[in-house]
């Protein structure tokens, strides 16, 4: 009998097929004590392990490229940590076996960040995939993961890796659905950069019976059980009459009367270039700086490497538009040299913009390094500072890139309620506004954006949100200034209709969306569009919301 299970959807597409389930996890070793002798041999093999382990999640990143590969080196990163390390070599030299020190360290170091708030606990995951694939290798077991099959399958998980998941063969793995997760983890973001549809946050999600037969809709987050054989036919229509559409669509962004709205891309650096060009876009309206900073935590990349990466990016849009984002670093992202290492809540201490002018010096650097990479490029170069709080902030972002002779247009992202709620104050400093909606839907509504328990909260459908978009539109609109969303919400393509018709007037996104996006804008006219976007901000809901959007559109 058809049952109807519904999570978050993350990843647009249909799939249909029988459930497979990932491998159990690593069993918890034994705690036995050592003899005070083996206690260096012991030392050795935990050491052997990480590197090895390490140097895996490196090759598997190369392999994958693009996004995968930024988030696959973070986590050989979090195998390599020193002060982690030096944990495991206590608790052997306290008497613990290798596997068991390193499951001790991990456990404690999972703690801290489970109660850190903000993204770290959203790391967890990656967290313990480390670990399990240390304890795997130090026990002599293979380490769980994708199940073999021949056949295509949904696949099933409590949550999935990075690892993992940056590795899935579209070809097999039909699409996949999580207990676990939110939006904007990584499993999600690395579903979106492959195309396979992908639903997260549904309870229970590990009692379907393997073999089950399932259709999975990415965009809406529905599971259909056992689906009948007409609600199997209504699907694969909508799939292919989905897929008719996006070939049809082509060319930059706009309504179906022609008011234009720019589709740009997100990239953490060169290596995500070619699947934006190759959507498509029309520049990037995100360049996350933050992963050239991140392949070394201790110290600032010379001035020279930050060129030559800047440059790569902004020679791939000749006569396109690119927004650079400033170091973001902090919260889960920290830096020995700029951040502190004892704050109680790093989601609201000294990050982002906060920790640059902290540190003028690096952010000296980083807009010299822009400003030299964009020389003799027709590219239109525009920086923006993240966690702008107020206009002296802005004032001081502003005041620094002019101090470093950069010739571009200077923004602040709007991701703290108070730059919403002051956007008209802050753009007498800036240029634009750039919306993170993630980060400003969890600051809204104190929900970790990473947490699938208050994933509700964290949709971007939530009327308190769009009421915060809708603030800052308005206020550049007043100013004769741009407004525009680099935020996952750009890449749902209905909510991209109701942002148009709010105001806002560019869409950044990952590229694997653009097409879905550029479709449906395509689709409405600009009225249709605002008409959408008043009947979801009088909601109550993000699912009323979502469901009066659709309705005003369906009914157009």
């Amino acid at each position: 009998m058809e049952t109807t299970l519904r999570g978050v959807g993350v990843s647009h597409g249909v799939a249909i097929g029988e459930v497979r389930h990932m491998g159990t996890a690593v069993l918890e070793p034994p705690a036995k004590q050592i003899p005070a002798e083996e206690a260096g041999r012991e030392q050795g093999r935990a050491r052997q392990a990480v590197e090895a382990v390490a140097a895996d999640l490196i090759a598997r990143g190369n392999l994958a490229g693009g996004e995968a590969q930024h988030v696959l080196e973070a986590q050989a990163m979090m195998a390599q940590d020193p002060e982690l390390m030096s944990d495991v070599e206590r608790r052997i030299a306290d008497g613990s076996t290798a596997e068991r020190g390193v499951y001790d360290a991990f456990a404690a170091y999972r703690a801290l960040l489970a109660n850190a708030g903000e993204y770290l606990a959203g790391r967890v995951a990656d967290l313990d995939d480390v670990r399990n694939r240390i304890v795997a290798r130090l026990l002599g077991v293979p380490m769980p993961g994708v199940p073999d099959s021949d056949e295509p399958y949904v696949l099933i998980a409590r949550d999935l890796a990075p690892a993992d998941t940056a590795l899935l063969d579209p070809a097999l793995v039909l699409g996949f659905v999580t207990e676990e997760g939110g939006p904007t983890s990584h499993s999600a973001i690395l579903a979106r950069a492959l195309g396979v549809p992908a639903v997260v946050a549904l309870p229970g999600a590990g009692e379907l019976v393997e073999g089950t037969v399932v259709a999975v809709d990415g965009s809406t987050g529905e599971i259909f059980v056992d689906p009948s054989a007409e609600k199997r036919a209504e699907m694969e229509s909508a799939a292919a009459a989905r897929k008719a559409a996006l070939s049809a669509a082509t060319g930059p962004g706009a309504t179906s009367d022609g008011h234009k709205v720019p589709l740009l891309a997100n990239v953490g650096g060169p290596g995500d270039v070619p699947a934006a060009v190759e959507a498509g876009a029309e520049g990037v309206g995100l360049f996350r700086t933050e992963f050239l900073f991140l392949d070394d935590s201790k110290q600032a990349p010379s001035e020279e490497k930050q060129v030559a990466a800047y440059r790569a990016v902004l020679e791939a849009f000749p006569e396109g538009r690119v927004v650079v984002r400033v170091l973001d670093a902090g919260a889960d992202k920290p830096l020995e040299f700029l951040t502190p290492a004892d704050e109680p809540n790093p989601a609201l201490g000294v990050r982002g913009l906060r920790s640059l002018l902290d540190h003028p010096e690096v952010l000296r650097t980083q807009l010299t390094a822009l400003a030299k990479a964009a020389e003799g490029l027709p590219v239109y170069l525009e920086v923006m500072a993240p966690m702008v709080a107020d206009r002296t902030d802005a004032r001081a972002f502003a005041d620094a890139c002019r101090e470093a002779g950069l010739q571009a247009k200077f923004g602040a992202m709007v991701e703290i309620p108070s730059a919403a709620l002051r956007a008209r104050s802050i753009l007498q400093e800036v240029e634009f506004l750039s919306l993170g909606t993630n980060d400003l839907a969890q600051y809204t509504f104190a929900a970790d954006r990473q947490v699938g328990a208050v994933s509700r909260l964290q949709d971007p459908w939530q009327p308190a949100l769009l009421d915060l978009v809708a603030m800052s539109a308005e206020a550049a609109r007043a100013e004769g200034k741009s407004c525009g969303v680099c935020g996952e919400a750009a890449a749902d393509p209905l909510l991209a209709c109701v942002l148009t018709g709010l105001g806002v007037t560019s869409l950044s996104m990952g590229a694997a969306s653009i097409p879905y996006v550029r479709a449906m804008l395509a689709t409405y006219t600009l009225a249709q569009c605002e008409r959408a976007a008043n009947a979801a901000r009088s909601a109550d809901s993000a699912e009323e919301a979502r469901s009066a959007a659709q309705a005003v559109l369906s009914g157009a």
